[in-house]
């Protein structure tokens, strides 16, 4: 009798551990597969950080932008119209907060009203 307790134990501790193999392959795979689509979706629709320089009219913005592409000419430079009648000027490309704080430390002294921004 007690073998037999001891037995139906030892199948009972063995089935367990093959389901629970089992639940982490397949939640393996459903991160796996969630992985894949967020590098899609960050593939096709950007990713990471920005600086805003200006928020306002266009003349403003494009003011903005020519004026930092004299004073930071490696800084890649872009002008957003998202959200009409407001244009934005927006600056680098950072995967980072951190990265994209950093940055903002020296264009403040320029653009003081510079703002880091979720691209």
């Amino acid at each position: 009798m007690k073998l037999k307790s001891i037995f139906t134990h030892f199948l009972v501790v063995i089935c367990l551990g093959t389901l629970s193999i089992s639940a982490q392959t397949t939640a393996s795979k459903e991160v796996n597969s969630l992985i894949t689509k967020k590098r899609k979706f960050n593939k096709e629709n950007g990713y990471g950080f920005r600086i805003q320089l200006f928020y306002g009219s266009e003349t403003n913005a494009k003011t903005e932008l020519k004026s930092f592409k004299i004073k930071f000419p490696s800084i890649k430079t872009y002008i957003d119209y998202s959200n009409p009648p407001y244009w934005k000027s927006l600056v680098g490309d950072y995967k980072t907060r951190l990265q994209a704080d950093k940055i903002l430390n020296d264009i403040k002294i320029k653009f003081p009203s510079a703002i880091v921004v979720p691209r």
